[in-house]
């Protein structure tokens, strides 16, 4: 079997269970893989800061790449590789007409900024305790650089049709990927996380072809296709298995499916 020398994987939908927590049993798992000499890394869409408890759960000496590979921090937290909106376009970005039912997101700097509060922030971040802060308006963050801007919809519907207006009027000045039906991200062109680890992986000095990956939506897909073997998990956007169609699908997120091919692969 191959010897695989690094692991990239997701959180949300994919190391997180539906419950937004890492199991026991797969906090166990990466502990005895990471003891073999195997190095682990998140990549995730999350804020660096959000990101970095998770990291700190799993008592990893890696690096951390999070807003959808926007920022890549090395194992002392310290900042290494950063891509932001320009101002321009961040201004352009807060003047587009939306539905006003779509609760619009900010990353800037160290902070997680919207328009009003969202509701199950308090589910999605309770291990982290990273939550947002409310402004009345964005009108105070134009021409500024941003690290992310990411859309929430209360029907998939409302989001597929906020991508394509996006698309039309931004698509190739933006990088732009759903992390889940509902949610629609985007950062600056070029942005992924695929890229992200080519830069890591280089500095690591580990090639793509000793590296696996796991994740579930479309904002995974640079990651899968990169890396030597990138793995689907079972609860995976069904665009993502369109997108990549030859890539082994494993079991879902509440199954500790990455924790079980962890073991298949390396204990």
């Amino acid at each position: 079997m191959k010897r695989y020398k690094a692991i990239i994987c997701d959180l949300d939908g994919t190391l997180l269970n539906s419950n937004h927590t890492i199991s026991e049993f797969t906090k166990e798992t990466i502990k005895k893989v990471v003891e073999k000499g195997i190095k682990f890394y998140i990549a995730t869409g999350r804020h660096h800061m959000d990101a970095l408890e998770y990291k700190n759960i799993l008592g990893l000496n890696s690096f951390l790449i999070s807003s959808n590979g926007a920022r890549v921090h090395n194992e002392n937290n310290e900042e290494i590789f950063s891509i932001n909106i320009p101002k321009n376009i961040t201004t352009e970005l807060i003047n587009l007409t939306m539905d006003n039912e779509i609760h619009k997101n900010i990353y800037m700097e160290d902070f997680w900024i919207s328009e009003k509060p969202l509701s199950e922030a308090a589910a999605f971040h309770k291990d982290s305790g990273f939550m947002q802060t409310v402004i009345p308006s964005f009108e105070a963050l134009k021409n500024k650089e941003t690290i992310k801007f990411f859309f929430i919809g209360p029907t998939e519907e409302k989001i597929s049709i906020l991508n394509k207006y996006v698309s039309e009027k931004m698509g190739d000045r933006v990088a732009i990927t759903l992390s889940m039906k509902d949610c629609l991200e985007i950062m600056n062109k070029g942005v992924s996380k695929g890229q992200a680890i080519k830069k890591m992986l280089n500095l690591e000095g580990i090639s793509l072809n000793e590296a696996i990956a796991f994740g579930d939506g479309m904002n995974d897909v640079e990651m899968l296709e990169v890396v030597d073997k990138g793995f689907l998990m079972g609860n995976h956007n069904p665009s993502l298995k369109v997108a990549l169609p030859n890539n082994e699908v494993i079991g879902t997120n509440n199954e500790d499916a990455v924790a079980h091919k962890l073991i298949e692969l390396f204990l």
